[in-house]
């Protein structure tokens, strides 16, 4: 699966787009630790939550739970929330 990364975790890829396994959000954010150890604990809180800073989209539609199925064929957007006043 084709898996976007925001510009905050270049840091740990190297570049915008990378290929992650897994047949759930949870299962792509696991491949993605495999590959770029410590990305994981940057979107994923201690009691396995979503960060509030961060957004996960698959068919365009707001991801919440981790345990939702994806297809191997599509994308995965992980996207930073923007905050301000």
């Amino acid at each position: 699966m084709r898996v976007l990364i925001p510009s905050a975790l270049h840091a740990y890829t190297g570049r915008p787009w990378v290929e992650a396994a897994g047949g759930t959000v949870g299962e792509i954010l696991d491949d993605l630790e495999r590959q770029f150890p410590g990305i994981r604990f940057r979107m994923i809180d201690e009691q396995g939550n979503i960060r509030r800073h961060i957004r996960l989209f698959y068919r365009r539609e707001m991801v919440f739970d981790l345990a939702t199925p994806l297809a191997d064929d599509e994308e995965l957007m992980i996207v930073q929330a923007l905050s301000g006043g």
